[in-house]
């Protein structure tokens, strides 16, 4: 399956998200849906310094999100009733973000099982 069937198929498929995208660790897009903005550094660096992300929040898209929880391997933020999820695998980041119509855990089971199945498949 190709990087672009992952975000099409299993993350913006499953209906709970409303754009998503896999990087891999350099940034480097691999792929995004139609709605995905660009602009990942801020959570490139979050993974390595988790305590900037509670200062300065998450900003993409021209949005800032709250950072709720942030991990090793997973940073969960909001925006309202929206929010965003990011996943660090072996080799990609995977990133989701829904709006206040979708449940968050919802859309955080989506980004965290496609995490698990791409670990478990060495990526």
């Amino acid at each position: 399956m190709s990087w672009q069937a992952y975000v099409d198929d299993q993350l913006m498929g499953s209906g709970y998200l409303s754009a998503a995208a896999i990087t891999g660790h350099d940034g480097g897009l691999w792929a995004k849906s139609s709605t995905f903005p660009e602009e990942i550094k801020a959570i490139m660096d979050g993974f390595t310094e988790p305590g900037l992300l509670y200062q300065n929040g998450v900003p993409l898209g021209g949005t800032k999100y709250l950072v709720v929880e942030a991990t090793s391997a997973s940073i969960y933020g909001k925006k309202g009733a929206g929010g965003i999820i990011i996943r660090k695998t072996v080799n990609t980041i995977i990133i989701g973000i829904y709006n206040e119509n979708v449940s968050p855990g919802n859309s955080a089971m989506v980004v965290e099982k496609l995490g698990d199945y791409l670990e478990e498949n060495g990526y």
